[in-house]
């Protein structure tokens, strides 16, 4: 018979903080856990490779519904995996998607430092960049 894992225990093994793990229980992701004789949370092996799924899913990237929905899926072994294939390639895009923005954004950011030539901020080209497009709209002038 396995041993009983303590919540902090379940925690640690998957770290994870405590709180996230009564999360998972309060959404749904993880089910309500047996209690011991003195009403402490209880969980198993299988708790245990549910969370530890969880947190590689987050760790991924993956939002919460589409875990909700992998798990779903997962519970049926026998089940063909065609969807679970569209959820990864769909988060996938969408990882894709925040590269190029984030690639954009590197690239002005970069643009916006080289443009400095020091000086004073009155004639800052990043503070200029950063504000309203004329003098005008700024109020001054």
């Amino acid at each position: 018979m396995e041993r009983a894992l303590a919540i902090g225990e379940l925690a640690k093994a998957t770290d994870t903080k405590v709180e996230t793990v009564r999360y998972y229980e309060r959404i749904g992701l993880l089910p309500k856990p047996g209690r011991t004789s003195g009403n402490y949370r209880a969980y198993g092996g299988a708790e245990l490779g549910r969370l530890s799924f969880i947190r590689r899913a987050r760790d991924l990237g993956f939002p919460i519904e589409q875990i909700r929905a992998l798990l779903d899926l997962s519970d049926d072994r026998s089940r063909d995996c065609a969807t679970i294939d569209e959820i990864a390639t769909a988060h996938l895009r969408e990882v894709d998607r925040k590269i190029a923005d984030l690639a954009a954004l590197r690239r002005e950011l970069s643009a916006l430092v080289s443009s400095c030539a020091g000086g004073t901020v009155a004639k800052c080209r990043i503070i200029d960049a950063l504000g309203p497009d004329t003098p005008a709209q700024r109020g001054i002038g």
